[in-house]
């Protein structure tokens, strides 16, 4: 019943734009023959809304995925390399955030792995909102930084990668059994930035389901018991999102560009020096506009691999989205 009503609106819904569309040529047509460039105005107005409304409409049917309406988890993972690559993950997961708060979603930081001198190891957030997943799904993958390192003293270019590993928050609907048995608990001091995002009590805990070997960390709490019902959640959600790319018949590709950080596994490239860039390595999008990017603008990167999953293209009406 509930897909006969969805199929429904959806039908009415392009019957209501059919109906705007008819009605602005129409007015169009009317305001030329009468010489009303007020009339003539007006409706070409309408049609840019119109124009709008139906983009809006596209990503909407975009986002019709399974699990694309929960919220997300997300992590970031530095490669090899150091420091720079810890800074660059560093760098990734402010990104994340900025974009998750300039949609109006909530951050909540579970778990952050200091690097030795600078960035992070590793991290993991929860971001909440309408279809949080369906928009950072696209994100997962390995992402490759080009820069005049920061601390080289030499002033050399060094290039970096981090991997991104995205996965719903799922609901008391979706049902994954799994066997305590097969999980092994481990608990440790959490660490990390310290303040409003991590506490550094014996409250750490870390899950690893044998049979697959995913592994989760949540510190977040400032108990063990809450953190291991967090950790529980989080494992549920993993295991849950590696059936669903089994389903879409993507996850020896999924779990290939998880296995190696670097070289030839990456989704998106970030060149800061000699040049500035972006370039998505799926769709072929890119901007110079590095500086907004990695400030949390990335929309036309999204869109176009939601595009692309979708019809095998990526589309180009998206861009004109305010």
């Amino acid at each position: 019943m509930q897909e006969r009503t969805s199929l429904e609106e959806a039908l009415s819904g392009i019957g209501k734009v059919e109906q705007e569309l008819e009605d602005d040529i129409g007015m169009i047509e009317l305001g030329e023959a009468e010489g009303d460039d007020g009339v003539v105005g007006e409706a070409e107005a309408a049609l840019k809304n119109l124009k709008k409304e139906v983009a809006r409409r596209e990503l909407e049917a975009l986002l019709s995925g399974e699990a694309d309406r929960f919220d997300s988890y997300l992590e970031v993972h530095a490669g090899a390399g150091g420091t720079e690559s810890q800074d660059w993950a560093q760098m990734l997961l402010r990104m994340y955030t900025r974009w998750a708060e300039n949609h109006g979603f909530k951050v909540e930081f579970l778990e952050e792995s200091e690097g030795e001198e600078a960035g992070i190891k590793s991290a993991t957030i929860q971001v909440s909102g309408h279809n949080a997943y369906g928009w950072l799904k696209t994100e997962a993958g390995v992402h490759r930084l080009v820069r005049i390192s920061p601390f080289d003293s030499n002033a050399r270019r060094h290039t970096s990668f981090s991997s991104v590993q995205v996965f719903p928050v799922i609901d008391d609907s979706i049902k994954i059994d799994i066997k305590e048995s097969d999980v092994r608990v481990d608990t440790m001091r959490s660490g990390g930035a310290g303040g409003q995002h991590v506490n550094k009590t014996e409250s750490a805990v870390r899950l690893t389901h044998i049979p697959t070997g995913v592994a989760v960390v949540c510190q977040a709490g400032r108990s063990q018991h809450k953190n291991r019902a967090q950790a529980w959640d989080m494992l549920r959600a993993r295991l849950y999102e590696m059936e669903l790319k089994k389903r879409e018949e993507k996850a020896a590709a999924d779990q290939a560009a998880k296995t190696d950080i670097g070289w030839g596994h990456q989704i998106r490239s970030y060149v800061l020096q000699p040049y500035q860039m972006v370039k998505d390595l799926r769709t072929g999008v890119q901007t110079s506009d590095t500086a907004g990017v990695l400030d949390g603008e990335l929309d036309e990167f999204m869109a176009a691999t939601l595009a692309q999953r979708a019809f095998g293209t990526t589309t180009g009406e998206i861009e004109d989205v305010d």
